[in-house]
């Protein structure tokens, strides 16, 4: 399997990531914990070594899960978290990315990992209580330490890009980034991650599952599903953005593949930096989506997506407002 550089920082990882979230938090359906760790473990047989995990998530269980999934193969894999929420009473209360926060994290999601060294290290939000400096010079005391490797940001703005780089190099960003949200291309990241040699983890690749062709307005999302308060998941916004996910069945079609996998080869055929990072419970989708990676996207197909995909008008938000308010700061 090929690999690919994050930017210019020398971190190597496979084409396509693993987001560890979904195995356990957020949509609805959790796996066991012994399910968790067999998936996980089957991907790395199969040649997966990039896997992206978070304190919050759980909180706190995912870390346990994928530590303990990955530590017969810890010399063979390359594991992300986060930090920067505030968790209170076992749920997300706010932002809090103070230094002596920062650290108390770190040494935290070392010992739920059961690893020495953190190999990619991002804050989740920016906390706009905290300036952008002083959380990459906390990260940059841990890299010294030898607690962290790599530092990264998820859903910064370019401009906080760019102060946090000048005082810790950032090796990557991660932004949700698809067919169906391309904030990256106009709000400043991509050329950032351009000027200054980073690259980019596309979480959300497959628009949370939409893009697959699995889902439709008649599908009925779980109490428990975070998709639910999300604006493109009503049944009229789905009904609508159907048109996009025709577009991705007819291009699979004609490459005999799938329109997940249509959706993948289009994000890694933007940039040569850019590793989507989809989630699955299941061997079978993990193995489509990993061999999204061999399929190749001629300019004439690219060219025939965009045109297509510019006639089409997008319904709904990504994420409600007060989730919107958080990104891009």
């Amino acid at each position: 399997m090929k690999k690919r550089l994050l930017g210019k920082s020398g971190l190597e990882v496979s084409p396509i990531g693993f987001g560890c979230m979904g195995l356990n938090f957020s949509y609805g359906h959790a796996l066991s914990n012994e399910e968790s760790i067999k998936l996980i473990r089957q991907a790395v047989e199969r040649g997966e070594n990039f896997f992206d995990t978070a304190e919050v998530y759980g909180p706190f269980t995912n870390e346990e899960i994928v530590g303990e999934a990955l530590r017969p193969f810890r010399d063979q894999v390359v594991i992300a978290t986060k930090f920067g929420f505030r968790i209170e009473n076992g749920k997300s209360n706010g932002f809090d990315s103070r230094p002596e926060h920062i650290r108390a994290v770190a040494e935290a999601s070392l010992k739920r990992l059961g690893i020495e060294v953190i190999d990619l290290f991002y804050q989740h939000r920016v906390d706009p209580a905290v300036p952008i400096e002083d959380v990459a010079g906390a990260v940059k005391d841990l890299i010294a330490e030898g607690k962290v490797k790599h530092f990264g940001l998820s859903e910064p703005g370019a401009h906080t890009v760019r102060r946090a780089h000048a005082v810790q190099p950032v090796t990557a960003l991660q932004n949700e980034y698809s067919l169906w949200t391309r904030g990256p291309e106009t709000n400043g990241i991509l050329e950032a991650c351009e000027d200054l040699g980073i690259g980019l983890v596309a979480y959300s690749p497959l628009g949370k599952g939409f893009l697959t062709g699995a889902m439709s307005k008649d599908t009925k999302l779980g109490e428990n599903d975070f998709r639910k308060i999300l604006p493109r998941f009503t049944p009229e916004a789905m009904e609508k953005n159907q048109a996009l996910v025709d577009l991705l069945k007819r291009i699979a079609t004609e490459k005999k593949a799938t329109p997940a996998q249509i959706a993948l080869a289009w994000l890694l055929a933007q940039k040569p930096w850019i590793v989507p990072i989809p989630g699955t419970t299941k061997l079978p989708r993990f193995e489509e989506n990993f061999a999204a990676a061999d399929i190749e996207l001629t300019p004439a197909d690219l060219q025939e997506i965009e045109t297509a995909a510019a006639e089409i008008k997008l319904e709904g938000e990504r994420y409600p407002a007060h989730l919107m308010a958080t990104t891009g700061r």
